[in-house]
This record gives structure tokens, sequence and C-alpha cells, in this order.
């Protein structure tokens, strides 16, 4: 009798091509951000809150350091939840959707909310599926 062994490619990611992927999708999510900050700018909306103005390079740092975190949290994930692309990703959709409510309750005109959310809307749709792609299903 022989044995056969079966090898599933897995589709797990290092932690290097995990991290690697995650900083990309950090930076071109800061661009994005900024962007759709200056380009809001441009248009008229006012970046003040509470009576004093983001600056639009603001933007691409709390970007940054948002997704950043969002990366240690996908590594923490990959080693320790039982699915952690499914786990990521419902993770990452709530505090997405909580991280509107300072954006709600802001001192700011109804449009300077609305274009923080869509900031915020950009930054999760670049790195929430690029880095939920490195993690197991």
């Amino acid at each position: 009798m022989s044995t056969t062994n079966t090898t599933v490619p897995s589709t797990t990611a290092t932690t290097g091509s995990l991290v690697a992927t995650g900083v990309v999708a950090a930076a071109l999510a800061s661009g994005a951000t900024t962007t759709v900050a200056a380009a809001g700018s441009a248009a008229g909306i006012s970046l003040d809150v509470g009576g004093a103005p983001i600056p639009v390079l603001g933007f691409a740092v709390l970007t940054a350091f948002f997704s950043l975190v969002g990366l240690v949290l996908a590594v923490v994930v990959s080693r320790k939840a039982r699915r952690p692309r499914s786990t990521f990703i419902r993770t990452t959709v709530a505090l997405t959707v909580l991280s509107f409510v300072p954006d709600v309750i802001a001192d700011a005109t109804p449009a300077t909310k609305a274009l923080l959310m869509l900031t915020h809307l950009v930054a999760a749709a670049i790195v929430i599926p690029a880095v939920a792609r490195r993690l197991t299903v």
C-alpha cells in the first residue's frame, strides 16, 4: 500500500508579503485621500472642523497611521483567527463604519462631514481588499 501526500496550496501570505502589501496599500490610500481632500477643497468644500482647518497633508498622515494600525490587526488576525480573511474584513468594515461617528458629530458643515466620510471610504476601499487578499480564506 502506498501513501500519497497531497498538498493544498496555501493562500496564507508570509508576514513579510502581508506587510509589504499593507505598506503599499497604505501609501496608495494616503495619496488617494489627500487627492480627494484637495479636490474637495478646490471645489469649495471647507476643511475646517471646529473652526480650525485640517491641512491637506494631514489626510495623508492620518490615513497612513490608521492603515498601519489595520495592518497590525491583519498580522495578529493572520496568526490567531480561525478564518483570518473574513475576520479581518468584518472587523475593518465595522471599524470603518465607526470611523464615521466623529465626522457626523464634528463641528463642521454638512459638505465637510461628507468629504471626511468619503476619505474614510476611499482609504478603506484601497486598504481592506489589498490586505484581505493576502489572508487565508
